[in-house]
Order: C-alpha cells, then sequence, then structure tokens
C-alpha cells in the first residue's frame, strides 16, 4: 500500500507515521519553508528526509485572512499549485491521500477526488479548520481529535480517533536540555516549529534575570527575517558562565523527542497549538499560553482556555504582553509548585495513531469494494 500524507498540522502527521507499519510505501507533500516568504528551511521537509522517506516540497496559494503584500501573490499561485497536484498524484499513484489540515491539503485533495483515490482528512483542532472544512464534501473518510469537531463535518464520514501524539521517550540522548546539574526549575520556551518572534523578544529582554531562578530551554524558530536565534545566542555568551550553562537555545527540538522535553519541564512558555496543548494535557503541564491573535475564529485562545479550564494555565494578552508582566506571571507559576485548581476532566483519547491507521485501512478497503 501507498499512503501519501499532506503536511498542515506536522506532529499530527508524524504521531502517525510511529504507527503505519514497517515496509509501507510513503511519500509525504510538503512546505520547503518556513514561511511562505521566508526562504528558512522547514522543519516538516528537514524531519521527513531525517526518516528516509522521500519529501515532495509543494507550493500554493491560500486565501489570507489579512491583506498584506503577499496576498495577491499567493492567490495567483492556486492556479498553479492545483495542477502541479494533478501532476503529482498522477505520477505517485497513491492508494490513499491523508490530509492534516492546512492550505496545501485543498488542491491535493480536490485532485484526489477528481482522479479517483480515497482521501481522508484530519482534524486535530477543538473545531474545525478552513481547509478541512472545504475538503469535508470531497473527503471519504474524516478522523476528528475531538467530540467538539463533529457538528463541522458530514456525520456519516466521521470516526473519533483522537490526536495523533508525538512518542515519548525515556532517554536523556539528544535532549537539548542545559548543561548545569543544579536543582532548580526547569522551563521550556517554545513558539512551535516555527517559533515566535514575539516570545523570543521578550525573553531576551529578562533573559538574565530569568537565569537567577530557572535553567531555561529555548526553540527559537529558524525565521530569517529576524535573525532571533543569532540574537540569543550572542546574548547566551555575553551572560557569566554559571548562567550561560543554565541555558539551552536552539533552532529546532527535534519532533521525536519534544514531548520528551516537555515531560521534563516544570513550566512551559509560548503559543497555543492545539498538538502543544493536546501534549501538556496528557502530561498535565502548567503553562504560560500567549495565544496568536491571527487565527480562525480565536482557535488558538480556544486552545488555551481549555488548558485554563484544567486549571493547567495562566494566559497571556499579546496585545498587552511586556517583559515585566511574562517574568511576574513566571515568578507566580513557579511559586505553585502543584495545582490544586486541576479539575482532571477533559477526555484525551490516547492511541490516536493506532486507532486512525485502522481508520486508513478501513477507508481504502471501503473505496476498492465500492
Amino acid at each position: 500500500m501507498k499512503l501519501l500524507l499532506i503536511g498542515g498540522h506536522m506532529a499530527p502527521a508524524l504521531g502517525f507515521l510511529s504507527a503505519v507499519p514497517h515496509g509501507t510505501d510513503v511519500v509525504y507533500v510538503g512546505r520547503q519553508h518556513v514561511f511562505e516568504a521566508d526562504e528558512g528551511e522547514s522543519l516538516e521537509q528537514k524531519t521527513i528526509r531525517e526518516r528516509g522517506l522521500r519529501f515532495i516540497a509543494f507550493r500554493s496559494g491560500r486565501v489570507q485572512r489579512r491583506l498584506s503584500r503577499q496576498t495577491i501573490p499567493s492567490l495567483l499561485k492556486i492556479p498553479k499549485g492545483f495542477v502541479q497536484a494533478l501532476q503529482i498524484l498522477k505520477k505517485e499513484k497513491p492508494d490513499i491521500v491523508i490530509g492534516f489540515g492546512g492550505y496545501l491539503s485543498v488542491p491535493l485533495g480536490i485532485a484526489a477526488k477528481m482522479l479517483g483515490i480515497p482521501l481522508l482528512i484530519h482534524e486535530s483542532t477543538l473545531r474545525a479548520g478552513l481547509a478541512n472544512k472545504v475538503l469535508a464534501a470531497f473527503a471519504d473518510c474524516i478522523c476528528i481529535s475531538w467530540e467538539s469537531s463533529r457538528p463541522y463535518f458530514p456525520q456519516k464520514k466521521i470516526t473519533l480517533t483522537g490526536n495523533p501524539l508525538l512518542p515519548f521517550v525515556s532517554s536523556r540522548t539528544h535532549l537539548p536540555l542545559p548543561e548545569s546539574k543544579e536543582k532548580l526549575p526547569l522551563i521550556m520556551v517554545t513558539g512551535g516549529s516555527g517559533g515566535s518572534h514575539v516570545v523570543n523578544a521578550i525573553i531576551l529582554q529578562i533573559l538574565p534575570e530569568l537565569l537567577e531562578k530557572a535553567k531555561v530551554v529555548h526553540q527559537t524558530g529558524d525565521a530569517h527575517a529576524f535573525g532571533d536565534y543569532k540574537k540569543l545566542l550572542a546574548k547566551k555568551k555575553m551572560l557569566p558562565r554559571k548562567l550561560q550553562q543554565r541555558y539551552s537555545v536552539v533552532q529546532f527540538i527535534h519532533p521525536e523527542i519534544i514531548n520528551t522535553v516537555f515531560a521534563k519541564a516544570d513550566l512551559v512558555i509560548g503559543r497555543s497549538g492545539i498538538n502543544t496543548v493536546a501534549s501538556l494535557l496528557v502530561l498535565r503541564k502548567k503553562a504560560i499560553l500567549i495565544p496568536l491573535l491571527v487565527g480562525q475564529k480565536n482557535e488558538q485562545l480556544n486552545n488555551a482556555k481549555l488548558m485554563e479550564s484544567e486549571g493547567l494555565a495562566t494566559i497571556l494578552d499579546q496585545k498587552s504582553l511586556s517583559a515585566k508582566i511574562l517574568f511576574t506571571t513566571i515568578q507566580d507559576m513557579l511559586s505553585h509548585k502543584t495545582i490544586e485548581t486541576a479539575k482532571w476532566q477533559i477526555p484525551v483519547i490516547t492511541h490516536g495513531a493506532e486507532h486512525m491507521m485502522k481508520e486508513v485501512l478501513r477507508c481504502v478497503s471501503s473505496h476498492n469494494g465500492k
């Protein structure tokens, strides 16, 4: 059997791959660069190639929610992207196309329907992303991670599989932890695979004071436009040796080990993408979440509120965020060793990858039996 995966939400795609039987032919179609107007290599391309899987770089336009200098050029790429999608599928001839949301999945998903190839889409968010809403009419099978997504899709196509989480490993091998062995709390700072310039810039301001109280592992991302990694690395080199040993700054944390780093952290600071939130819920980790301002119907804010409802997170508004506010919040969160208000009521379906793989096999079998 040959699977063609479309990059969108990378974390569930990689989690799903952990359940794919050995010897299965897999090709991954995704973004070559971090952002649409940035030349930094995408983490998904880097990760997929490290796994020894074939990666096909794919570009397509999208409908942007905010007018910018990229709006018109992006729209002009849509027809070309659709033609490329047809070419890829005709050449690869997969048994099934599997989409994980994101604008790249739209032309490939529609092309799959036109060519008679079964299409399965996975929704990792609490509701439904725009791309998956569009593809719902074309999909043969729809996997959802949360019951709250059910109203957004045709009921007869839905299977609740849960979110295919990335694996947890117990070894410290290759973990980007600080050198220091001091018994200090460990803070993990992350803006997701692309990084967050807003978060990075504020950490830069408070880094020396922060390292007086904790050890920090910091994933900056690799967006060339801001150069955050280089700035923070230079800041580290200016610090006293003791503080340098308490700080680990990296561009990427490999998806295979990021949940293990989450598990070792006493506090996580970052955005509130659904895959980060799902992992933190499973691990019952304290977090300071700074939702992205741009998103579908406040998607990241809703994710953060899910964590907050469990007593696990403090939400900070990016519009009013300052170095002082973040530092004060960190101090407050670290001073509470346990979270007495945690309700432990959010159901998180485990073994999502295995459930989804069963649905893939069922979807192919059902399509072939038509």
